[in-house]
Formats: structure tokens, sequence, C-alpha cells
């Protein structure tokens, strides 16, 4: 392999770059908003170590002598306030660019360092004296903290930045400007209880901190694919979602098996037929994009009421809807929620219609239909396309009752059984009915006692 293969490689396991090529615009959205949280977390984590920090450094007695010139910490300490404040300000106007946020990293872990160098200042003591404190430990926090941004290319600033400020101080230790060598041990009990330097021991520490940034970094890169399939699959569920009733798109999200054809329960649910008349003659007269936006107009303003009266929309037939009430999600109201949505709907239609005759537009007629009984709801199709839909003769009785709607000369019609079962259930009438018994329907056998809504609600 190339010399710039294996950097080509190497760039993409840092940055990211190769999946990053590959991803949508949402996915990268969705992946930035995550980010974007992400820094905002982070920024009050840092906040809240700064508190915490400058509350212990108060309360705690001082063991450095009274007469020590300076102490660097509160100084330390307020200089990273600010700066943390000006990052949660950027951070919730997401404007936090790339370069600031690796200045942010290499000056988390400077803080730390200077800090660390100080105490031999504070206690008046040689440089060795620091390389003791177990205030390094807070490198892996800080190292830590860039993982929740899912990109390995700031876990690997911030333990590079970290290995290089250790082996610096721990340089600056062993030359001490302007004082002796000091001297180095081969013993752990010497290096802890005098200013000996065991050389060993602080090559153990930047090795382990470049284990934990590699680990971290090989970590997040394997999380990141998963973070991405996970809002990949969020975002085409939510797509699918849209396709199926919410409820079913809920039993599908939980389901513990997979759909499969020829599943299906018998339920007592009420179904709805809904037809556009006229639409055939205007599929000839508008243009494709005048047709769609119709039946978009047409769409917007009767699903949400099919939906409002907890029904679930079972297909689109062109211009006709059939719907569903107590099929999805089992309901002991779906006779009444039937009875309601109609009202609603009819009140809808005829607002419609009212509007397009003030723009000068042909007002359409909607017939619509309703009726309960004993249904099929389940899954048909190929293995390869399937559907969730309502069977059984309610379903082909509303389809011919929506039909007889034009003939009767009323626009919406229902059967007197289901309207009984309607007002058990606590539906009240809010418009003008119609009994119209022993109407003969093109394709029924008997007579069928029918219920015609003649007039909106109001």
């Amino acid at each position: 392999m190339r010399l710039d293969q294996v950097a080509a490689r190497a760039a993409d396991f840092i940055f990211g770059a190769k999946a990053q090529r590959g991803l949508s615009s949402r996915v990268r959205r969705r992946i930035e908003e995550h980010q974007a949280t992400s820094e905002i977390i982070i920024g009050w984590i840092q906040a809240c170590a700064i508190s915490f920090f400058a509350i212990v450094y108060t309360i705690s007695p001082k063991a450095f002598p009274p007469d020590t010139p300076f102490e660097p910490v509160p100084w330390t300490l307020g200089i990273y306030a600010v700066f943390t404040a000006v990052r949660i300000a950027l951070a919730y106007r997401r404007h936090l660019t790339r370069g600031f946020l690796t200045v942010s990293t290499v000056v988390d872990i400077a803080v730390l360092m200077i800090t660390i160098w100080s105490f031999h200042l504070q206690y008046q003591a040689p440089p060795a004296l620091y390389l003791k404190a177990p205030t390094l430990m807070y490198v892996f926090i800080l190292i830590a903290l860039r993982t929740l941004r899912f990109e390995p290319l700031y876990v690997l600033i911030a333990g590079s930045c970290s290995a290089l400020g250790w082996l610096a101080l721990f340089v600056y230790a062993v030359l001490r400007p302007g004082e002796a060598a000091p001297a180095f041990t081969h013993s752990y009990v010497d290096y802890i209880t005098s200013y000996r330097i065991l050389g060993g021991a602080e090559i153990d520490k930047i090795l382990s901190i470049l284990m934990v940034t590699a680990i971290l970094a090989l970590a997040l890169v394997r999380a990141r694919k998963l973070l991405v399939n996970s809002i990949e699959e969020e975002l085409a569920a939510a797509d699918l979602a849209r396709f199926f009733p919410s409820e079913l798109a809920d039993q599908l999200r939980h389901a513990q098996f997979e759909p499969v054809k020829g599943q299906g329960v018998r339920c007592d649910a009420a179904i709805l037929a809904i037809d556009l008349r006229g639409f055939t003659q205007l599929s000839h007269d508008l243009s494709p994009g005048e047709l769609m936006g119709l039946l978009g107009e047409y769409h917007s303003r009767l699903v949400p009421v099919i939906e409002r009266y907890h029904g679930s929309i079972d297909k689109y037939l062109g211009d006709g809807i059939l719907a569903s009430f107590g099929a999805v999600a089992p309901s002991t109201n779906h006779a009444s929620d039937l009875c309601c949505a109609i009202e609603a709907l009819i009140a809808v239609t005829q607002a419609w219609q009212a509007e397009r005759r003030e723009s000068g537009l042909p007002a359409l007629a909607i017939g619509m239909a309703g009726a309960a009984g004993e249904v099929v709801f389940g899954v048909i199709g190929h293995e390869t396309r399937l559907e969730y839909t309502v069977i059984g003769e309610v379903v082909n009785l509303v389809t011919k009752l929506e039909k007889a709607t034009k003939q009767n000369g009323v626009p919406a019609l229902v059967t007197r059984q289901t309207y009984d079962l309607a007002i058990a259930q606590g539906f009240t009438p809010l418009g003008a009915v119609k009994q119209l018994p022993g109407r003969l329907i093109a394709g029924v056998a008997d007579p069928i006692d029918l219920i015609a809504f003649t007039r909106h609600p109001g």
C-alpha cells in the first residue's frame, strides 16, 4: 500500500471523512444537532467543575507558606471561567467553529498543565514536587469529555496535548533552570517520599494517557458508525411512518415479531368511505400540477378531521379515502367516533366549497358513507410488498353506500344499525339527520335502513 493511501485511510479514521462524504444532508444535519447539544453539555460540565474547584480551593486550608508572593490557581480559574462562559454562549448560538473547538480543547489541557506546574511555585519547592500530584488524573476526564461529540479528532487532540504537556513538565523538572540537576532514583519508595524523580513512572503516565486516548478514539469510530446507522434508521422509520397510521407505526416499532402476510385479527370497527365528486372530469381538464394540488388541498382538509376523531387512514384511492375507526387501535366508541367525524367532515367540506365559490372555482361535492360491524384487520400482499388493511362485508357495504349518496342527494349515509350503536356509545347529533327506511342499494341483496346526514352542525 502506498504512503498516500495510508495517509488517506488515517484521515478517514480521524476525521470520519469517508463516512461523512456518504451521508445525506438530513443525516449530517441531525448529527450536527447532536453535536451542538453535546457542546452545550460539555460547556456546563466545565462550568460546574470550575465552580467546584473554586469552592474547594476557597474553603480548604492552604498548605503553602503564608508569605507566598503569587497564587496562580485563582487567576487560572478566573481566566478559564471567562473562557468557558464565552464557549457556552457560542454553543447556544451554534457558532462554535472547528477552529474554536480545537483551540478550546488545547486550552482545557493547557489550563490543567499550568495549574499543575504552578504547584512548585505555591509551595516554593523543586519542580519534581508536581510530578507526584494526583491532579494529573483530571486529564482523563478532559479526554473523556470530548467523546460526547462523537468525533475521534478532538479526543486525539486532547490526548496528544495531555501527553505532550506532561512530557514538557517532566523535561522542565529534569532540567530545573537555574538549579542543580535533580537526582534520579529507581526506588518507588524513594520516589514517593522525596523530590527524586522516577523516570519510568513518568513514562508510564504518558503511555497511559496515549493508550486511553487511542482506545477512546477507536471506540468513537465504532460508536459514530452506530450513531449514523441509528439516525438513518430513525429518519427512514419516520418517513415510513407517514405511510401508516400513527397507532400502527407505534405497533410496528414495539412489535416483538416482524409482520408477515396472513396475520390478522377480528374486531368490531367502523369504516368510512369518502369520494370527491366530478374528479374524473377534472383529471382531464387540469394539468398534472393542478390536479395534484387539488388532491393535496382535499386531503389536507379532511384527513386531520378523521384523525381528530381517532380514525386511521387505510388507503387513498385516487380521489377516494378509506378510513377505519377501532381497527388499528381497538375502541369501544368506534361508531360514535365515525358519526362525529362525518358531521365534522360535512362542516369542513361545505366551508371548502364556499371558499372555492368565492375564488371563482367549481364547488366540488363530496360523498361519504359509514357502517360499523365485524372486520378482519391484518397483513396482505407479497413478502416484498406488504400492506395493513381492513377486510369484510362492512368494507364492501360502505363503498356501495358511498355511491348511493349521490342517488339520494345527501352528503353522507350510515346504516341505521350503526347510527343506533353510535347513540348508545354517547353520540349526540349536532346537525339534521333524516331516516331512510328500507332503501335498495345496488349490489346489496336486501333493503337497508339508512340514516342520512343532511346538514352540517351549527
